[in-house]
């Protein structure tokens, strides 16, 4: 016990160091746990070698991992996802267990009782990292846009096909259709009692407990112990019943709460499980950096042909068919879990699973710096394609492609009013007119990248160019110099590769007399836009201020429910482009 108590002071202590590390050299947390675990496991300084205890901090760490992962998944959200998502992780979770079984055999991993090599490689490759990627999102303020919609729908389909693949995993040693089918229905078992406990008897519990922050935690703990203790019961996996407890909170009311007070212990053990996977890694061989090597390049390259190429056939452009693929292409932390498991139940061998942990430290290095610049990247790639021949949709605005150009592209009548960027703003705007003013939409045009915006907005026969703003050729070919009144109303930090002053300047000198109306995000940037040429700056928040004390005046004169009526109905009543 006291060995237990040691070796857990050196994981978190070695953790931290080599975190703050981590930190100050901007690299992944998860790569500094790592490598403290090999630093003091049995492969570094054996100031750990106990393997009870490895494999007990590796236990616990795992439990809670996959529960917080279950917290984190919305079924709401993947029956509501659009056909997009769904075709997209289709192809790519299929496409690629296809080409995983097909590659990794071919280079000689065995395919079969007892070893399943090659099957736990294509699952993992399969898998992309739900950390990494919604950390460099959410640093860029891109989980909003239509890529990162697409990324986070994908990772949620990810973790569903996780679960399919550790449903069937006990019986791997003996694949019979009766064993797979007894397998999965244990599992169907759990997931329905799981989810009508935790709609129909968690609620109430949970209301009467919920001004006791400490019960709630712990009811939260004594779920995801309880409902991984039947799991083994049912000759399932602790770890598959920690992930069936996380799913049937995230839908129950106070899912929110639990989340938010369970996520410091959560981050405690998933430190010690990745320390302790750090633990069994070897020092690697010639042959294992080869064969990390060729993973994380069959990885990319499976995750470019799986993702790139559906969203491009179902007309997403190819700036977001390419984001995706380029968001999603590293391995899992999800994926060492598999590992772990396929260890456990010794269905793969140590040397194939070291060598996906460093493919995946490989993979969180490359994958976090392009994902940072995967802007730029994205500009070169775009116009490469177009070299070869792949079509963008603005094709039809080039010359050569059709009568007028498209009709919707820049050619023939110019627009009297343009619009920089379609975001919600802009989305607003175009309702209003709709609202008040129709015939003055045959006088609007719109420049954006957005293949929903292109659609949705051509089907409203509004002018719409497809391309970046950022980009003087895009402003000229969409009739800049003709406008009379130019909008940049896309705030600064979901604008790529430009902001609003560098567009009004860059509006002011293709054409000296439009009238140019921006928004600002902060106060301090309205003079700013102004000394940039723009003729009029607004700041959408003042109007939210002004709807805020009007329902706050409304609350002191008992006309609150009015009020609320008076929004309800002019929120039904508009049909935007951006809902």
């Amino acid at each position: 016990m006291h060995e237990l108590i040691r070796d857990i002071t050196l994981c978190i202590l070695f953790a931290w160091v080599l975190g703050l590390a981590a930190h100050f050299f901007r690299q992944p947390l998860i790569l500094a746990y790592l490598i403290g675990g090999f630093v003091i496991g049995p492969y570094g300084m054996k100031w750990v070698e106990s393997q009870e205890s490895i494999k007990t901090i590796s236990e616990l760490g795992l439990i809670f991992m996959l529960f917080m992962i279950g917290l984190e998944i919305d079924l709401k959200k993947i029956i509501r996802a659009g056909k997009v998502i769904i075709i997209g992780a289709g192809v790519q979770l299929l496409g690629g267990a296809v080409l995983g079984i097909a590659f990794f055999t071919l280079i000689g991993l065995s395919f079969g009782g007892p070893r399943w090599d090659a099957l736990y490689l294509c699952v993992a490759a399969a898998l992309s990292s739900t950390v990494i990627i919604v950390k460099v999102l959410y640093e860029k303020r891109e989980l909003d846009t239509l890529p990162g919609r697409i990324t986070l729908g994908i990772l949620v389909l990810q973790d569903v096909f996780a679960i399919l693949f550790l449903a069937i995993q006990p019986s791997l040693d003996n694949l019979q259709f009766g064993i797979i089918a007894l397998s999965i229905g244990r599992v169907v078992v759990l997931v329905a009692s799981a989810l009508a406990v935790s709609r129909y008897v968690l609620p109430w519990l949970f209301h009467q407990i919920a001004r006791r922050p400490e019960l709630i935690l712990l009811g939260a703990l004594a779920w995801c112990f309880f409902v991984a203790e039947v799991a083994e019961k049912l000759h399932l996996s602790r770890e598959m019943g920690a992930l069936v407890a996380g799913v049937s909170l995230s839908t129950f009311p106070y899912a929110l709460d639990v989340t938010a007070k369970v996520t410091t212990l959560r981050d405690f053990f998933i430190t010690l499980f990745f320390v302790t996977l750090g633990m069994t890694i070897p020092i690697p061989t010639m042959s294992v950096l080869w064969m990390a090597l060729v993973i994380a390049a069959f990885t990319v390259i499976s995750r470019v042909l799986t993702v790139f190429t559906p969203l491009y056939f179902m007309h997403q452009g190819l700036r977001a068919s390419l984001l995706p693929a380029i968001n999603l292409s590293q391995i899992s932390e999800f994926s060492l879990v598999v590992l772990g498991v396929g260890i456990t139940a010794q269905h793969i061998s140590t040397e194939t699973s070291s060598a996906a942990s460093f493919a995946f430290v490989l993979l969180a290095v490359l994958s976090t710096f392009v994902m940072t610049q995967s802007d730029g990247i994205v500009r070169s790639l775009i116009g490469f394609l177009k070299r070869i021949g792949l079509r963008d949709l603005d094709h039809k605005d080039e010359p050569g492609h059709g009568e007028d150009g498209g009709g919707h592209g820049g050619h023939g009548e110019p627009s009297r009013i343009l619009l920089l960027g379609f975001f919600r703003t802009a989305s607003a705007l175009v309702a209003e007119i709709e609202k008040q003013n129709k015939p003055l939409l045959d006088q609007i045009g719109v420049i954006d990248f957005n293949p929903n915006v292109y659609r949705n907005l051509t089907d409203r026969g509004v002018k719409v160019t497809y391309g970046d703003i950022s980009n003087t050729d895009t402003l000229m070919h969409a009739g800049l110099e003709h406008a009379e009144i130019v909008i940049s109303s896309v705030p600064d930090w979901i604008l790529k590769g430009t902001t609003n002053a560098k567009l009004v300047r860059q509006v002011r000198a293709l054409n000296p007399k439009a009238k140019i109306f921006a928004v600002a995000d902060l106060l301090s940037g309205v003079q700013d836009l102004y000394d940039a040429g723009a003729d009029y700056v607004t700041v959408t928040r003042l109007g939210e201020a002004h709807e805020l004390v009007a329902a706050i005046n409304a609350a002191d004169k008992g006309l609150l429910d009015d009020q609320r009526s008076e929004i309800d109905a002019q929120l039904r009543e508009r049909n935007e482009v951006l809902p």
